[in-house]
């Protein structure tokens, strides 16, 4: 345990070095984190499994580390699936739980999730059928949250956040569709788009 957590505190530092202004932990979807905090995946018998409290033990101190060697000026979140769709597994109350001992720690947003940790689960798959997670986060906690999850129209993507269910939208699937996506939503919903300078029109002198 003392090994992994030096591997991400590492890599929180490198990122600093880069200047990256943003990151994010996956604890979710069946990764490490994740495996701890579900008791489907943890069937440790030590202080690092059993209860909510122990199954949180190890990635709390994960990203209290985490947090500690990255910029206090910059944000840090965490990706987690607020429920493993399966009986017996992690649960969006248990997530509102995580998140306010997170908070704690100076995390600045939850990226709200679910699934991926046991291919049994049977997932209600249909657009924005992970949102309710997030907008409960928000709700209860306080905390920024960002949502994901079949989230393709731009119009949808507007109305979650003007409703105030999650503050951010991340794309997925939309994106690798349309790798124009921000400059179409931006027309739809009546925004300006920037465009890059076209720079065939520009003459460059020659040196001396």
């Amino acid at each position: 345990l003392a090994r992994i957590k030096s591997a991400f505190v590492q890599a929180a530092q490198r990122a600093a070095r880069l200047g990256l202004q943003g990151i994010e932990i996956h604890a979710a979807h069946g990764y490490l984190m994740h495996q701890f905090l579900s008791p489907i995946a943890n069937r440790r018998t030590d202080a690092y499994g059993g209860s909510l409290e122990n199954r949180m033990r190890f990635p709390l101190e994960l990203f209290a580390a985490m947090r500690a060697a990255w910029p206090s000026d910059k944000p840090m979140g965490m990706r987690v699936s607020a429920t493993d769709w399966m009986e017996g597994g992690w649960t969006p109350e248990e997530t509102v739980v995580r998140a306010r001992e997170r908070a704690r720690l100076g995390c600045d947003y939850r990226d709200v999730s679910s699934g991926g940790l046991d291919p049994r689960a049977k997932i209600p798959l249909a657009p924005g059928y992970q949102v309710p997670f997030s907008e409960k986060v928000r709700k209860e906690t306080g905390m920024p949250t960002m949502t994901v999850g079949l989230v393709t129209d731009p119009a949808q993507a507007n109305d979650i956040v003007a409703s105030g269910k999650a503050d951010m939208v991340a794309l997925g699937r939309g994106a690798m569709w349309d790798p124009r996506f921000a400059w179409h939503a931006a027309e739809a919903l009546g925004a300006e788009a920037q465009y890059a300078p076209n720079w065939s029109h520009m003459t460059v002198a020659p040196e001396d």
